[in-house]
């Protein structure tokens, strides 16, 4: 496997040497090393530090900014006064006032985020809801590598594979033309707070079709909210098909064939979902749960229950995912599965149907986009733990 990102249209590798097909990754402790999240949390401050160490004072103001506490994310809209004008933040009446439409001026309402502290995550391009930080085609060589090595250290290898995907298909969207910013240059970067073993601090990461929020207090480490997705689903790289999200489809799938007639009729909801119901800008709303109930479900089932869920939970490096996996499965009685759409997609090739799969501390979102003419080649979906706000089950008084 490659290690690299697209810059400028052009393929730069990172000085991190892939392993060998079956190797583990050169970052990685022995297979007999056992690696608890406290040490997990030591190797993810010293890649922090590091990264945080390339930058002079002056510069480090631009990627470094205070990591402040609340209760939950707020909505945050962004607004355009000239199509060739850069988006601002708005207020709710600004937003909501009219103006002249045209190419980039965005939807009624403005662009849409959501902001936790100094913060903003959303699904739009970082040209219409921009994000603090750094983006990746500023950085130096030195500074590109050191911002791979965190985020390696703070997520799983499978995880990671999976940003650099969604980056792939961001960056063949790009070269295909867009009127927005797009591609694995602009994708930004940021620390909140000071990476500590003790302290809380966070890592937001991301760009078109996707937002990572990786918080870490101590041994904790927590990545809800967050935000995948993929524009184009489908597309070649070094001459192989790139399937972007085929875990998420293909498990929901299984899942929906495995269910009886009665549990069909259970889980497959009467009307039509066609968007996100609480991405970003819609923390701490209350949705009813719909569909079929973990306790329904016989032990195989609820086996490929959790199999959907780990493609996200799993995203986070095995250290901080295996706690959060352990609750998720204790609360599969109470969590339940709803499906919107067709119930049959072509082989390799995503589904056009909306999924929703809600717990007592888990709500995770599938939901293919209309946008582009192609639902099943342009995804959004998002993960929340609504007990665990940015990690604020154990930052919030």
């Amino acid at each position: 496997m490659k290690t690299g990102l697209w810059i400028a249209g052009s393929l730069f590798w990172a000085a991190l040497p892939a392993p060998a097909h079956g190797a583990p990754s050169p970052s990685a402790p022995p297979a007999t090393e056992t690696v608890t999240p406290a040490s997990q949390t030591g190797e993810a401050v010293e890649a922090a530090r590091s990264f945080l160490d390339s930058f002079d004072p002056q510069a480090r103001r631009s990627v470094q900014f205070p990591f402040v506490v609340q209760k939950s994310g707020t909505l945050a809209r962004f607004r355009r006064s000239a199509p060739d004008q850069p988006a601002l933040p708005v207020t709710d009446a600004e937003a909501q006032a009219p103006t002249k439409h045209g190419p980039g001026m965005g939807p009624p309402g403005g662009f849409v985020g959501e902001r936790y502290g100094q913060s903003v995550w959303s699904n739009f391009p970082v040209s219409d809801v921009p994000r603090p930080g750094v983006q990746m085609g500023h950085l130096t060589p030195q500074q590109r590598t050191a911002a791979l090595h965190l985020l390696q250290t703070l997520l799983s290898a499978k995880g990671y594979q999976k940003v650099r995907d969604i980056m792939g298909a961001d960056q063949a969207l790009a070269d295909g033309g867009t009127q927005f910013a797009s591609g694995e240059a602009v994708y930004t970067i940021a620390i909140f707070g000071e990476p500590s073993q003790t302290r809380a601090w966070m890592v937001q990461f991301g760009g078109h079709h996707m937002g990572l929020n990786l918080v870490i207090d101590g041994p904790h480490g927590v990545m809800t909210p967050t935000l995948t997705g993929a524009q184009p689903a489908l597309y070649q790289h070094d001459g192989q098909m790139v399937r972007v999200l085929a875990g998420e489809s293909d498990k929901a799938f299984a899942l929906l064939d495995s269910l009886d007639e009665t549990q069909r009729k259970q889980a497959i909801l009467p009307y039509r979902v066609e968007d996100l119901v609480q991405g970003p800008g819609h923390d701490g709303e209350t949705l009813v749960p719909e569909g079929i109930r973990g306790d329904a479900l016989n032990a195989t089932q609820k086996q490929a229950l959790m199999d959907i869920i780990t493609e996200w939970a799993g995203i986070i490096n095995e250290a901080y995912a295996a706690p959060r996996l352990a609750e998720i499965r204790a609360g599969l009685d109470q969590t339940w599965f709803a499906w919107s759409g067709p119930t049959t997609h072509e082989p390799d090739r995503n589904g056009s149907s909306y999924y929703r799969i809600q717990g007592p501390r888990l709500l995770i979102e599938f939901s293919p986009q209309g946008v582009g003419g192609d639902p099943t080649l342009h995804v959004h979906t998002v993960y929340r733990d609504p007990t665990d706000r940015y990690g604020s089950r154990f930052t919030h008084p």
